[in-house]
């Protein structure tokens, strides 16, 4: 079999949230990162469907390519996408390329553990503790939060507005009817379906949460995501976990100097902490990425299949 294409990869889990990280970066001239952004539809096209859609990835994993700093102050950059195209910033990506970086030996360990991860949306800080050449935990700072809007009705309950990289509607798992257990997951993907798809289109809404904070006060949530298209966050998600910090703190729930742990369906768990930055809310999350392979994908040109598919 003659071979049309091969590519390089590591995938690596953060708290059950999927990326591949490529190491093929493709042969273009470009000044900036965000040059190279707009070049990838025509250039790379192909390889992003191929490398996260099924048959090789499914709808919730999450590409990264790896490429050298244009930044002279950065030591690494990356451009994010999905089956949809390029994502400006993700900040368990951040996590995710941090450990396995470091753990592959591709990023110099510093004596600060402090690292500055390049973005189209500018350079993301990341913490990194390693113990026995083993990233242990990474600590990402997130972008701004702004709570919009509390108490906004929907149907028989209401929700609050958190904007952040994304806008974030909460609502109150309680109050919905629901209870977060994974074998309730059926209930919760059709409850979120519907949500997703009325508060699009009245609010342009793109992250849909469901919070049980009935231990707030003891520093504890847990919530499940639902994206825009539908899909479940296969974590309990960096943004939505500033976002349910955010929503708390202005309803007096929690002070800001707790440290918040957010759970997902399925056990994993995400640490904040509020940072008061020129008066917005940005915050510190930790967690901790697991490799789970280095894997070669090719392309057999007879593959009826080269732009892949998903099953929703």
């Amino acid at each position: 079999m003659k071979l049309q294409k091969m590519y390089h990869t590591t995938d690596v889990h953060v708290a059950g949230e999927v990326f591949r990280i490529i190491h093929d970066v493709p042969l273009v001239h470009y000044r900036s990162l965000q040059q190279l952004e707009e070049q990838l539809p025509a250039t790379f096209s192909e390889e992003m469907k191929l490398l996260v859609k099924e048959p090789r990835g499914f709808a919730g994993i999450t590409g990264c390519l790896v490429v050298p700093p244009v930044s002279e102050e950065a030591d690494v950059a990356v451009i994010f996408f999905d089956h949809e195209g390029t994502v400006p910033v993700h900040n368990a990506g951040v996590a995710a390329i941090t450990t396995a970086l470091l753990e592959n030996g591709r990023l110099k360990e510093k004596q600060s553990s402090e690292y500055l991860i390049e973005t189209v949306q500018g350079i993301v800080f990341a913490s990194a503790v390693m113990e026995k050449e083993q990233v242990v935990s990474v600590i990402v700072e997130t972008g701004s939060f702004t709570l919009v809007k509390s108490d906004i009705p929907f149907l028989e309950t209401m929700y609050t507005l958190v904007q952040g990289e994304h806008l974030y509607a909460l609502f109150d798992a309680k109050e919905v009817g629901a209870v977060l257990e994974l074998a309730n997951l059926s209930e919760l993907k059709e409850w979120g379906r519907q949500a997703v798809q009325k508060l699009a289109r009245e609010r342009a809404v793109e992250r849909v949460v469901l919070m049980d904070w009935a231990e707030a006060s003891k520093g504890r949530v847990k919530s499940v995501t639902f994206r825009e298209d539908g899909w479940l966050v296969r974590s309990p998600g960096f943004g939505s976990t500033a976002a349910c910090f955010t929503s708390l703190v202005g309803k007096g729930e929690i002070r800001s100097e707790q440290r918040l742990v957010n759970e997902s369906i399925f056990g994993s768990f995400l640490e904040a902490n509020l940072l008061q930055v020129d008066g917005d809310n940005r915050f510190s999350i930790r967690a901790r990425g697991f490799m789970t392979g280095a894997q070669t994908f090719i392309l057999d040109p007879t593959d009826p299949l080269p732009d892949g598919f998903l099953l929703k």
